[in-house]
């Protein structure tokens, strides 16, 4: 199976944020951001495995800042690393005030997502390989992640 650029696994969205998309104080719902994130991922995801592919975790969400009504949101998603069948996949979104022309990182977000063959079964996926120095520090750092989310779910498997 062949290598690809992170750069080559790329995916943009644009949204405009609308009023039934926020909350009392006219800011999106940090849930409406992580329905776009997932959202994103999976089509990334799905483009890099060529296969239907499901979100096994959520790694981590840091809401930066806020987008409001009339608002852009871009948000950009990338394979920064893979396993044998899984993908970690990162989104930025970018709130831009159209009017102002003033731009803003709100949210950015790690998830891990796992392709699936015909019979629903992990199915591997080519790996990646990182040119910008941004793609470099993702992709040494994505195994760091990694252990994080294992070590996350055994503990919590020690509780039950």
């Amino acid at each position: 199976m062949k290598q690809i650029a992170i750069k080559d696994t790329k995916t943009v969205q644009t949204r405009l944020v609308l009023p039934p998309d926020t909350n009392h104080l006219d800011t999106i719902f940090g849930g409406k951001v992580l329905a776009y994130i997932d959202e994103i991922a999976a089509l990334t995801a799905m483009r890099h495995a060529k296969a239907a592919v499901v979100t096994a975790s959520i790694d981590s969400v840091d809401f930066l800042s806020s987008a409001k009504v009339g608002d852009s949101l871009t948000l950009e998603a990338v394979v920064t690393y893979t396993g044998t069948s899984s993908m970690e996949i990162y989104v930025k979104v970018v709130a831009h005030d159209l009017i102002r022309h003033e731009e803003m990182l709100t949210t950015e977000s790690f998830l891990t997502m796992v392709a699936l063959d015909e019979k629903g079964k992990p199915m591997p996926v080519p790996s990646v390989y990182p040119e910008t120095e941004e793609e470099i520090q993702l992709h040494e750092s994505a195994p760091a992640r990694k252990e994080h989310r294992i070590s996350r779910v055994a503990a919590r498997n020690t509780r039950i």
